[in-house]
């Protein structure tokens, strides 16, 4: 299993490098997941990751686990796992609570009632219940929302063909049925594997299950990783769109 500090490099880069999330040095971030190093500097890094570093600590804390960059808890954030079944409800619920509650007010209670109701603490219930973007659908702003919910989230697709740094993946893309999202029907886009700066992935080749964030090609998953992924999408979209009823919040959340 590859560490922890380096899985969590693999999928914090992308969203880092856009600028959305974690401390301004992105391209240490890279050279460190391109390198294969993990060393006390990137774990100083990773900790000042605001929005994840709580899931984290949460749930190795559940899990009686010393160390929230365990590779088994950053595999549970990104992707699923067993691990986040032993966060019980009301402790995700008084999380949630208490990082956020200052911020969305008195809608505090909608988004303990999305914890309670199926939430898991995996980076897609933080991108579906938390982040304001599923409200502002039901308002009536469809393709910006659209956009940045499919490309926050991470995703899983199988790779067609790679070429000068890049691959060509087959997914299934978010869509609104203006009622609620769905998956919709297989699509290709073309995603990042490497720049001059480096790679996140290893190998990557045709007939790969892959996972991706916002534009880069993260980790090869093994089947029962890919399996994991799309077992909490769909879970955590059921979350958002039965029992989110208006927005969480005004502005996105760190």
């Amino acid at each position: 299993m590859t560490p922890g500090p380096l899985l969590f490099a693999r999928y914090a880069y992308p969203p880092n490098s856009l600028g959305y999330c974690g401390p301004d040095d992105s391209r240490a971030l890279l050279e460190y997941a391109a390198a294969g190093v993990a060393d006390a500097g990137l774990v100083a890094l990773e900790r000042r990751f605001a929005g994840a570093w709580p899931y984290l600590s949460l749930i190795a804390a559940a899990n009686r686990c010393p160390d929230p960059l365990d590779a088994r808890v950053v595999e549970a954030y990104w992707l699923g796992g067993p691990m986040l079944e032993r966060v019980p409800a009301g402790l995700l619920a008084r999380h949630v609570a208490d990082r956020f509650g200052a911020t969305v007010g008195p809608r505090t209670g909608d988004l303990v009632r999305l914890a309670g109701s199926g939430g898991r603490a995996h980076h897609n219930f933080h991108v579906f219940s938390v982040y304001p973007w599923v409200g502002l659908l039901r308002a009536g702003h469809v393709a910006q929302p659209l956009r940045v919910l499919d490309y926050c989230r991470v995703r899983w697709g199988t790779v067609s063909s790679v070429h000068d740094g890049q691959a060509v993946v087959r997914v299934r893309k978010l869509c609104w049925t203006g009622r609620e999202l769905a998956l919709g029907g297989v699509q290709t886009q073309t995603a990042t594997l490497a720049t001059a700066g480096g790679r996140l992935a290893p190998r990557v080749r045709p007939g790969d299950r892959v996972a991706l964030h916002w534009d880069w090609v993260c980790d090869v998953l093994a089947p029962w990783q890919a399996s994991a992924l799309h077992h909490y999408t769909l879970g955590q979209l059921r979350v958002a769109n039965h029992a989110l009823r208006r927005p969480v919040a005004d502005r996105v959340l760190g």
